[in-house]
């Protein structure tokens, strides 16, 4: 399902995530934590710093997550090394 350049709140955003059994990755630190820290159960969440080299953030994503047995609930945070 592609849901870009669509008006959808971040709250249906990680609705639709989670139905699909699927973490959100996003830039918007501010809203998601909130809504972590607001919501009941959620696939997961991963907020990430901005980095212009996209190759290493990737990496960063990847080892971060790949150490995990689940996303199930957690807010996982990616910064720049």
């Amino acid at each position: 399902m592609d849901l870009a350049e669509q008006a959808i709140s971040d709250e249906e955003i990680v609705k639709i995530a989670s139905e699909q059994k699927r973490a959100v990755l996003t830039l918007n630190r501010k809203d998601f934590k909130r809504l972590h820290n607001n919501l009941s159960s959620h696939s997961g969440i991963i907020i990430c710093t901005f980095d212009a080299n996209f190759g290493a953030l990737a990496q960063r994503i990847h080892e971060s997550i790949n150490v995990r047995a689940s996303l199930e609930g957690q807010l996982i945070r990616i910064s720049r090394g």
